[in-house]
């Protein structure tokens, strides 16, 4: 029942499922050539754009820090110069305040050992006047009991109290070179 023309052989396309594949694969280049190649081709060219200017941008970035840390080396190395430079401005100003200082502390001292010595000086001269008066009285009046007379005469009393007291000076610079 079955009459069989021609044997189909399933290996062998049919004339129209070629046709109908290449009008498909056809319309499937002509889609492709025309609206997903050019949007690859435009994203590959925004990627590549986006990469290279990244890269140029790190680039830039690069010699920009670069260049902010040379001139923070030199900052450094500058402040680094300013505080030896102060230091030693420091140590010249506390060596010249010393200096000072001192000369003014000698000064000071030799203006107090003066004032001393003359006061001392001028004390010492009112303590002889006093002792010349108090040692003359008791020169007078012993030498009045002595005498058994009243010396009466102050010129006289006075030069007999003067050659006492320079007699005892004599005597006291003697000791004082033994």
């Amino acid at each position: 029942m079955f009459v069989m023309a021609e044997e189909i052989n399933p290996l062998v396309p049919q004339p129209a499922e070629i046709v109908l594949a290449l009008i498909a694969f056809g319309i499937l280049f002509f889609f492709v050539a025309k609206v997903v190649a050019p949007r690859f081709e435009q994203l590959y060219k925004e990627r590549t754009a986006a990469i290279e200017g990244g890269i140029s941008k790190a680039e830039e970035a690069q010699r920009q820090a670069s260049a902010a840390l040379e001139q923070y080396q030199a900052q450094l190395a500058d402040a680094r110069g300013e505080a030896a430079r102060i230091r030693e401005e420091g140590r010249e100003q506390g060596a010249a305040i010393i200096a000072e200082m001192r000369e003014q502390a000698h000064t000071e001292s030799a203006r107090i050992l003066a004032t001393a010595q003359q006061q001392i000086e001028a004390e010492r001269q009112a303590a002889i006047a006093s002792l010349r008066l108090e040692v003359g009285s008791l020169a007078g009046t012993l030498a009045s009991k002595i005498v058994g007379e009243a010396l009466t005469d102050d010129e006289r009393q006075q030069r007999v109290v003067d050659r006492f007291l320079a007699d005892l000076e004599l005597d006291a610079g003697a000791g004082r070179e033994n």
